[in-house]
Formats: C-alpha cells, sequence, structure tokens
C-alpha cells in the first residue's frame, strides 16, 4: 500500500496514514489500534500510557537545543467514522480501507477514508518517529471516540499533561486556524411500537430514499443538503394524509453525526389506492430532483412492491412517528451575529433505529452559545410532551469559547506567514472540536486547531488533499522550530 505514495509528499507521514488504514479504528473499535500506538511507543524506548478507555499518550523529549522551549501537546482522535452505502460489501471489522489517488486526492475504494482523524495520527507518528526534525518536548494524545460524543477526551486524564500548549489536527482547511467551536448534544425520542395484523385486501410497500451526500452534521449543515429522514417524512406524511396507511418498518441514517443520505420505509395501504400511490412516489422524485438539484443532483426516491406483510404498526403508532418526524426541528437554527458565515446553532435529525419494538429517532443538536443549545432540548421535549412520547438526552460536551489573548495563534500566525507569505484566516467552527474538553481539564490552556483540507468527510467520497497534507506538515514544524 505504501507504493502507492512512492512519488509523494511527506514520505513519513504518508507511509503512516498507509499503515493505520489497515488497522480497524471505527468508534467504540480501537482496541487495535491504541495497541499499536503502544508497541510503536515502546519499541522506540518513548514514555507511554494506555489507559482503562485505549486513550494513549505518548511523550518524547526535546531535540537539542529545545529543551527550555515550551512543552507542546499535539492531539487528534484515532477513530474514524464507517460509512458505506448499502449495496456495498465491506467489513470494516476485518478489511482495511482500500486507498486509491485521484488527481492529487487520497480516496478509499466506496468507502470513508479516515482521513479525519487519521491523518494527524499519521503527523504525530512522523513526528515522535524522527531522528532530524527540531522540536520542544512533545505530549502526543490520541483520544477514542471522538465521531460518537468525545468519549474518549472526556475520560482522559488531563493531570498526566505538563504541556500548556495544545496543537489539535483535527481541522480541515490548510488556510485556516481554528480558534473556537461549537458544543453539542444527543437529543432521543423514544416510540413504543404497537402492531396489529396487516389489514385484508392491502399491499406493502418499500420506499427508498437514496443518493444524497450527506456530510459532517456540524461542519456541512449549512450547505443545504437534503436530509435522507426528512424527505421519507415528507412522503409518509402525504401518504398518510391523503390515504389510509400503516408503517411496517423504518430506518434511516447510520451515524448521530452525519447527516443521513439514505433511508428506508416498509408500509401497508389499500390495493384499490396502487395507482394513485405509484404516482405520487414519481411526483416526489420529481420534486425532490428539483428541490435539491444544486446539493443533491443523484437524489432517488425508488419504490417497490414486497412480499405480504402480517403485521404492521396500528394507526396511533403510525400517526405519532409520521408526526414527529416532520415537526422535528432540523437544519440550521440561527447564525451568528458576531462571526460572518458561522452556524451559531442547529440540530441534525440522524439516525432512525427500531430497537427492542422501540423507534429510537436521534438529533444531534450544536450550539456555540449555551442557551441557544438549550432552547433546541426543550423545543424537542415540548414535541415529546406533546406526542406523549420519551425523550432523553446524552452525550453532551462543552464549546471552546476565543481566547482573544492567545500566544500559539499569534505564533502559528507568524509561522505561516513566514512560510507562505500570507496570513491564515481566524475561524470558529460549527462541529465539536476535542478543545473544549481539554480546556474544562486545564484552565490555563493555550489552544489552536489546524489540518489540511478535507472533502465530504464521513462519507463514502471524503477525500484528502495530497499538497495538502504536506502544507500542513511543514506549517506544524515551523511552528515547532520557532515555538517560545
Amino acid at each position: 500500500m505504501t507504493d502507492l505514495f512512492y512519488e509523494y509528499e511527506p514520505k513519513e507521514v504518508l507511509r503512516y496514514f498507509a499503515e493505520i488504514s489497515q488497522i480497524p479504528r471505527g468508534s467504540g473499535e480501537e482496541k487495535a489500534i491504541s495497541d499499536y500506538l503502544v508497541s510503536f511507543a515502546t519499541n522506540r524506548g518513548l514514555e507511554v500510557f494506555q489507559d482503562a478507555y485505549n486513550n494513549v499518550l505518548i511523550k518524547k523529549e526535546a531535540s537539542p537545543g529545545y529543551e527550555d522551549a515550551p512543552i507542546v501537546i499535539l492531539q487528534g482522535h484515532m477513530d474514524m467514522v464507517w460509512e458505506k452505502n448499502k449495496d456495498v460489501e465491506h467489513d470494516f471489522l476485518t478489511q482495511g480501507i482500500k486507498l486509491r489517488i485521484v488527481d492529487g486526492h487520497i480516496y478509499a475504494e466506496n468507502t470513508t477514508l479516515g482521513a479525519d482523524n487519521g491523518i494527524a495520527v499519521a503527523m504525530t507518528l512522523a513526528l515522535l518517529d524522527c531522528k532530524n526534525i527540531s522540536h520542544p518536548k512533545i505530549e502526543a494524545v490520541f483520544t477514542v471516540e471522538e465521531e460518537t460524543g468525545l468519549t474518549g477526551a472526556t475520560n482522559f486524564d488531563g493531570s498526566k499533561l505538563s504541556g500548556r500548549y495544545l496543537i489539535n489536527l483535527d481541522s480541515e482547511d490548510d488556510t485556516e486556524i481554528m480558534v473556537s467551536c461549537a458544543g453539542g448534544i444527543r437529543i432521543h425520542h423514544e416510540v413504543d411500537l404497537q402492531y396489529m395484523s396487516a389489514p385484508k385486501n392491502s399491499l406493502c410497500y418499500k420506499i427508498s430514499i437514496t443518493g444524497l451526500k450527506g456530510g459532517h452534521s456540524g461542519m456541512d449543515i449549512n450547505l443545504n443538503r437534503a436530509n435522507a429522514n426528512k424527505l421519507l417524512a415528507r412522503i409518509l406524511y402525504d401518504i398518510k394524509r391523503a390515504k389510509k396507511m400503516h408503517l411496517v418498518d423504518i430506518w434511516g441514517g447510520s451515524k448521530d453525526n452525519a447527516i443521513p443520505r439514505e433511508a428506508e420505509a416498509t408500509i401497508v395501504v389499500c390495493d384499490s389506492v396502487q395507482v394513485v400511490f405509484e404516482s405520487a412516489m414519481k411526483k416526489f422524485q420529481e420534486l425532490f430532483a428539483e428541490e435539491y438539484a444544486t446539493s443533491d443532483p443523484n437524489i432517488s426516491v425508488s419504490v417497490s412492491l414486497v412480499d405480504d406483510c402480517k403485521r404492521c404498526l396500528t394507526k396511533e403508532t403510525t400517526e405519532k412517528i409520521v408526526n414527529l418526524l416532520m415537526i422535528l426541528p432540523n437544519g440550521v437554527q440561527t447564525m451568528s451575529a458576531d462571526m460572518k458565515d458561522l452556524v451559531e446553532s442547529s440540530i441534525n435529525t440522524a439516525v432512525l433505529a427500531i430497537k427492542e419494538d422501540i423507534l429510537d429517532v436521534t438529533s444531534s443538536a450544536r450550539s456555540s452559545v449555551n442557551s441557544k443549545k438549550d432552547t433546541i432540548v426543550e423545543i424537542c421535549q415540548c414535541i415529546a410532551d406533546t406526542l406523549k412520547i420519551e425523550m432523553n438526552t446524552n452525550s453532551a460536551y462543552p464549546g471552546w469559547a476565543l481566547d482573544k489573548d492567545s500566544k500559539l495563534r499569534d505564533q502559528a500566525i507568524d509561522s505561516y506567514y513566514r512560510l507562505f507569505g500570507t496570513e491564515p484566516k481566524i475561524v470558529a467552527t460549527h462541529a465539536g472540536v476535542e478543545c473544549g474538553i481539554f480546556k474544562e481539564k486545564i484552565s490555563d490552556l493555550d489552544m489552536i486547531s489546524i489540518g489540511p483540507n478535507m472533502y465530504d468527510v464521513h462519507t463514502p467520497n471524503e477525500h484528502v488533499s495530497i499538497a495538502s497534507i504536506e502544507k500542513s506538515w511543514q506549517w506544524l514544524l515551523e511552528i515547532l522550530r520557532t515555538i517560545e
């Protein structure tokens, strides 16, 4: 696999990225990559600590002449989002990621790539392995389960860190320094499923929404991309309102931090409305294609007859589910008045999953203003109260407030200017970043986040620019060379 990169730089970074891409490291499945990091450190005589959650801390002493420079914490997460299209055969638990290069960008073969945040791991390993790069003492922190609620960072013991400069390598634009991020929370609506025998003289249909781009529910929420769960809700509401219909089954999305690309429902309708029903599906295909011609040009609505359904959900249960999916807020809620084009608060209707006769509808809410996030939760609670269903929350994480006096940010700006002759943009992100959690643990941390250009993360079209990896690598080394 490393032969793929023989003509590209930086060779050591790309070599380590290829190597870790063969190790399963989905969220919650990081034991193998965690052990790999421990072996890496042990084989090089580096101080290493692995906690009960599989977070790993590796320390490397300063290079000659940098013994008095401030310690720098390098931080990234080892887990990745496992996503593939429904028709793709790939076992993430046993198969590595198949890499390919297209026009100077690294892609995977029909799955997510894992550059988010594998590039951070690869850069840090390359630095820890080097013998000819000038740098201060490094404390390298590799966390688990960032993609499913920042669990690793939350449980990491901050007292093991001595550094007060932290460089997070989880950004996705090589012209930017991230200095602030949103906090977030997972919201679960639960509908008890009550069943009945399917009505006589009924037909059973499967409705599928496919072909959507999806994307990161923080970084891409402002791109007006279609949400498969919300599109399915519109179709079901139209059928319910105009024709007698019962749900049989429903699912949509697979990751609570991704805009859902696919959703599916099985329903029963009276056989007398077959022609009208199939005509209505064609109408929605045309309607959605028009609405999302720019953002989701490959959107598809398909319908097929399936074997007779013996049972279905009751009318009341069907009503609750359809009404819930229709009225749940989704997308951008407010924009920041302080930073241009920054989403201030949002919510994503992420996953529909049936678990033991309960439909769990998972939404991800984010905001850089805690009170706005609280308001979204309160709205969702009102919806639950109105529909007489259960609601609970979990995986809350803090935001990261702007530090107007950051010395590390100023040094990073100077380093960028020396290398590239222009200044980087100072930005905030609507995505969750682990910096907020580390700031809670160590109040006097000075932090920035940087990284190479990545596109369509959390989707099978995820890709990263090789030239941008090299640029970000050189920038990181220059920051470390001149740190004070």
